[in-house]
Formats: C-alpha cells, structure tokens, sequence
C-alpha cells in the first residue's frame, strides 16, 4: 500500500463523514443516544476528528494538534457547521502528514504501541482506515435510524 492510496481512502471516508453528518435532517438528532446505543453519532465523529489528527496528524505530521479523547465523548451539541469544519481540517492535516511519510516509513515500526504491541506503520494505518470505515457505518446506521 502506498502513501496515495492511503491518502485516497481517507479521504473518501472522510468525505463520507462529512456527507453523514450534512444528511441529519435535525441538527439535534446528531447528539441522540438510546439505551442500547451508547454513542451519539456527534461524539462517534469527534472520537474520529480527535483519533486521525493524533496518530496521523500529530504523530506522523508533527502537527500541534493536543488530543482530549475524554472530550471526543463528553462533548454535546457541538453545531454541525463546526463538526464540518472540524472534518475538513482533519482531512487537511491527515493528507499533509501522510504527504511526509516516505515508503520505508511505513515498514518502520509505529512511533507508539497502541494496540498492545508493536506494529509497523504501515500496520497501522491500515487499522485506522478500518476504525474509521467502522465508525462511519455507525454514524450511518444512526442516522437512518434515529434522525426522524
């Protein structure tokens, strides 16, 4: 796998997102919850925005960007317009850092064990493009479900 189609698929998922959260028809809705659904679809896209900009943007890019994951889920009825914004900085800062990670990067190992051992880069790259696929079909689901 190289840097561009890395860069290819998160940007479509990122897209995606952005798509996902512009489809509620009521803004409020985005922050429901159930009591078998324990994350709203607003704190599932937080989750993503803060999880991309940390292992990507600043572990991988040396952006400044500081991660508060207690925040990504505590947070509540952010408006969609930032929620928006705050996706597409993130695609921003995800395509930009990858942009500086060269081919033997990522069979380097990742600059933290996060998955309970070390893993190359290219690794886990991967597992964020599938936490971020998994998330989004979250949010999707979600939406049909709960946005009436």
């Amino acid at each position: 796998m190289n840097i561009q189609t890395l860069q290819a698929l998160f940007r479509r998922d990122l897209e995606k997102l952005k798509s996902e959260i512009e489809l509620y028809q009521n803004e409020a809705n985005i922050w429901i919850t159930e009591p078998n659904i324990s994350n709203s679809a607003g704190n599932l896209c937080l989750h993503l925005i803060g999880n991309l900009n940390h292992f990507i943007g600043a572990t991988l890019g040396k952006t400044d960007y500081v991660r508060n994951r207690e925040l990504e889920f505590s947070d509540k009825n952010v408006p969609k317009t930032k929620l928006i914004e705050q996706i597409e900085k993130t695609i921003e800062a995800v395509e930009q850092s990858l942009a500086k990670v060269s081919e033997n990067q990522l069979q380097e190992e990742y600059p933290f064990v996060v998955l309970g051992k070390a893993t190359s880069t290219h690794y886990f790259l991967y597992h964020l493009v599938a936490h971020l696929s998994y998330h989004l079909g979250q949010i999707n689901y979600h939406r049909r479900l709960l946005d009436k």
